[in-house]
This record gives structure tokens, sequence and C-alpha cells, in this order.
């Protein structure tokens, strides 16, 4: 049986992929901040699908949380197959609204984590031969807004960078742009979700579904649902100025409030 660490596991995109991975018969690490969730989480899946599911507490907002993860990713004689780097969170408000310290500690998750971590499985898997990663993006990465997309579009530019530079290796590196998603994400931030259009919410489980068939498939980028995909084609074909007036404008209405 073939093992996959998932961070940010207990909730969201996090735990649609802990389910779905569990019932395909993978083995689990899981990682998130609370442990007496991390251990429900466990023991559910362990019962339902047979699986064993490992619990590491970490905070990856801290060096010791990323260290850790770093070092369970790195053994080899426990190896892990799949990573799937899903922690991530929002800040409420606009740029110069937040907290420096708020701002550095998205950066730390979003992207410092995100490198350390990818750096940490993918030197193993290339030893091996195999494996891969799946690093949650956002479709934010493509239009300039604030500091969460510009975080975003990092980690998809490092995804395919990487991905190209381990062509052959037998890993695979997925960058995941997800759009709206019912999850914890907005509630957490003390974000408001009610103006957001029914038609923009998405499915978690048919997310991560849609997902690991663009992995299987060897794609670097997968916007997993059709009205998204659409969205972002249409972008492409606007002047940046022009989008970055729209994105701002489409925030106020339908982003957090």
């Amino acid at each position: 049986m073939t093992t996959a660490l998932i961070t940010g596991s207990t909730a969201g995109i996090g735990a649609a992929f802990a389910r779905r991975l569990a019932a395909d018969g993978h083995n689990l690490v899981l990682v998130a901040r609370d442990t007496k969730r991390l251990r429900e989480q466990a023991t559910e899946l362990h019962d339902r699908h047979g699986i064993e599911a490992e619990v590491l507490t970490a905070d990856l907002a801290e060096d010791q949380g990323i260290e850790s993860v770093a070092d369970r990713l790195g053994d080899r004689k426990n190896p892990v197959d799949l990573l799937v780097n899903n922690a991530g969170f929002g800040n409420k408000g606009r740029y110069l609204d937040v907290s420096m310290a708020d701002e550095l500690r998205m950066l730390k998750v979003h992207c410092e984590a995100v490198l350390r971590l990818t750096s940490a499985a993918t030197e193993a898997m290339r030893e091996r031969g195999r494996g891969g990663v799946v690093n949650v993006a956002s479709v934010a990465a493509f239009v300039p807004r604030g500091t969460y997309g510009a975080s975003k579009a990092w980690v998809v530019q490092f995804t395919q960078g990487a991905a190209r530079d381990l062509a052959g290796s037998g890993v695979r590196l997925m960058a995941l742009c997800p759009g709206f998603v019912r999850t914890e994400f907005h509630e957490r931030a003390g974000m408001g979700t009610d103006n957001i259009p029914a038609w923009m919410w998405l499915d978690a489980d048919k997310l991560v579904a849609a997902a690991l068939n663009d992995l299987a498939r060897g794609k670097t980028v997968s916007i997993p649902d059709p009205r998204y995909k659409a969205l972002m084609g249409a972008a492409k074909l606007v002047p940046r100025g022009m989008l970055g007036a729209v994105s701002s404008r489409t925030g106020r209405k339908y982003g957090p409030q």
C-alpha cells in the first residue's frame, strides 16, 4: 500500500483528499495543528477503510512545524508516495489593512512551507524513481488581486518550474487551482460569503476526483471545473491593467466582506 501525506487534512479540500485517498486504499499521514481533530479523523478513516492513518501535529507557520513534516517526508524507511500541500488561509482586509505579521505568516505557509516540503518529498521520490506532489493554489493566482493571489501565483510558477526540472524522473508535480469551495476557509478568516453566487461554488469531493485524474494524466496545472476554465481563459484575453480593475471590483462584489 502506498502512503500519502496531506497538510491541512482536517477540513475542506484536505479532508476531501483524505477521504478519497483512504477509500482508494492509501495509507495516510495527516498533518494539521489540532491534535484532537487529527486523531478523530485518523480513527474514522481507519475504521471505515481499513487503512493506517498516522497523525502529525504541526503548525506550518513555524520553522519547527515545517521541519517536523520535512523530516517525515524524508524518511526512507517509511516513504511517502504522494504529498498534498493543502495547508493555507486567507486574511480579511485589503493591502495595508492587514498586519505585516499576518502577511508574513501567510507567505510562510503558502510559499516557504510549500518549497521546503516539496523539496524534501521530491528528493526522496527521485531516488525511488516515482512519486507525486499536489500543491494547492487557487484561480486567484491568475488575477492581480492582493497578497493571497500573489502567494498562490508563486505556488503555480514554482510547481511548473519544478515539474520541468524533474521531467523524466518518475516524479509528477501539479498545481491545483480551485475557485470557491465550501470549506472552513472563509469562516476562519472572518469572511462573509452570502454575496457569492451559487454557481461559483464547487464541491470538494468532486474537485479532488478531478484533480487526481489530472495528476494521473500528467498535467502540471489543474483547474478542475469547466466554469473556472472558461473564466480563466477569458481572463487571458483581457489587458493586465483592465484585469486588475475588474478583479478589484469583482472582489468587492463577490469576494470576502
